[in-house]
């Protein structure tokens, strides 16, 4: 059989379902959409993800591919266009998530494995009442007090090449050695304004990397709240570094904060060489071993 590939652009509340990866007995965001394209397309498919996120955690840009039968879309409703897919996914999908982009993609195209840096951001509040009723299920609460300045000063601390083992859950095979090339906050004050009864604010932080380990984003964020509530000290964040093992001081975050946001990709002609080269550094995620 002739296939092509298909990338698809994905959109999900990950409140209620178990993460991306499909698992029996389990509602998961990759069980819900192999079940819906098998239904379009007539025949089992199989999804490669850019990062297969965890239960709770939630995604505006996640990306994945299949691939097909180019006679598979030879039906009415889809005239041979991936792009079709996307009204016909809205009618079936639920509400929690959406497809927003299908099209044929070269194939050295891998969601995984060509992937340049995945992009994520992680959504608190201070106030002592928890998040907006609106954004409940995106806004984690932290009504311990934090000073934004020191959380600041230690997610510096964390910037460049490292072996991030002390934030990672260890996985056989898989290395913890990462490149965070982003990892910062900016602050929206209180929408009642400054002077307002228990004014508080909600803290987002931008965290990029070439690829991230498993709960590596939410310890990182969990470790640097530790810093700003004058729990730990700076150089406890530094020394994090030089550890081979995961720390069992390093707290996680809740998962409702966290949204996958971007994932970058070369260009076309460079697809092919940055495969090589991210299964050269990472051998052992040749399995799944968490390239996220």
């Amino acid at each position: 059989m002739s296939t092509r590939r298909i990338r698809l652009d994905v959109a999900y509340d990950g409140t209620d379902f178990s993460g991306w990866a499909r698992q029996p007995g389990l509602r998961t965001v990759c069980g819900v959409l192999e079940t819906e394209l098998a239904r379009i397309l007539r025949n089992p498919v199989v999804l490669t993800v850019a990062g297969r996120t965890d239960a709770g955690v939630h995604a505006r840009a996640q990306v994945c591919h299949l691939d097909v039968d180019p006679q598979w879309l030879d039906q009415r409703s889809l005239e041979g266009r991936p792009e079709a897919l996307v009204r016909r996914l809205a009618r079936l999908l639920p509400a929690d998530i959406a497809v927003m982009d299908a099209r044929w993609v070269p194939d050295a195209f891998d969601a995984r494995f060509s992937a340049l840096r995945r992009h994520y951001e992680y959504r608190l509040t201070t106030a002592p009442w928890g998040p907006e009723p609106t954004r409940a299920r995106d806004t984690a609460a932290w009504q311990r007090g934090a000073d934004l300045d020191a959380v600041r000063d230690a997610s510096e601390r964390l910037l460049g090449l490292h072996d991030f083992a002390a934030f990672c859950r260890r996985r056989e095979g898989a290395t913890t050695i990462r490149e965070l090339q982003r990892f910062d906050w900016r602050a929206e004050p209180d929408p009642r304004g400054e002077d307002a009864p228990g004014a508080a604010e909600v803290w987002t932080a931008s965290v990029s990397a070439d690829a991230f380990c498993w709960s590596m984003v939410r310890s990182l964020v969990g470790a640097v709240m530790a810093v700003g509530e004058g729990r730990r000290s700076p150089d406890w964040i530094s020394g994090l570094l030089t550890e081979t093992e995961r720390s069992s001081a390093v707290p996680v975050a809740p998962a409702c904060g966290l949204a996958l946001v971007g994932v970058d990709y070369p260009a076309d002609d460079d697809l092919a060489a940055r495969n090589l080269v991210t299964r050269e550094v990472r051998p052992g995620l040749g399995g799944g071993g968490g390239h996220r």
